[in-house]
């Protein structure tokens, strides 16, 4: 039982460092898409001196700034989560396997919605250069 139990665990282990691969590469893609937005605001704003427009530019940098961030806070929250699940006893890994899952979830959870959150922060974004231009 112990044996079925730890290869369980291990195949867990291979899925999470997996998920762990691919949450590093879509946050770059993020923040190299965060970094190409603001750069695009700043090239708008150059252009554009009204005060209401500077107001909404203004708050569409700051949330930039609160993505780049987050996305910060989650990069390291993987690679917590990744050198934890290095853990070289077997025994020591099946007795943090319900924290681990728990902390996975999570992950996993924030993951969702800065995807959610960021595209639709770029798509208000797009619409109101569209608006604006």
């Amino acid at each position: 039982m112990f044996t079925n139990m730890t290869s369980s665990y291990t195949a867990k282990l291979d899925q999470y460092r997996h998920e762990y691969l691919t949450w590093k590469r879509m946050l770059e893609f993020f923040k190299q898409e965060n970094a190409f937005l603001k750069t695009r605001l700043s090239e708008v704003v150059d252009r554009n001196t009204d005060k209401e427009f500077l107001a909404l530019a203004e708050h569409f940098q700051n949330q930039f700034i609160i993505k780049d961030e987050f996305m910060d806070e989650l990069r390291h929250d993987i690679n917590e989560m990744d050198a934890e699940l290095k853990i070289p006893s077997e025994s020591a890994k099946i007795t943090a396997a319900k924290k681990t899952e728990a902390k996975q979830t999570k992950l996993r959870n924030e993951i969702e919605y800065l995807e959610k959150n960021f595209t639709q922060l770029k798509n208000e974004f797009n619409k109101y250069l569209i608006s604006v231009l």
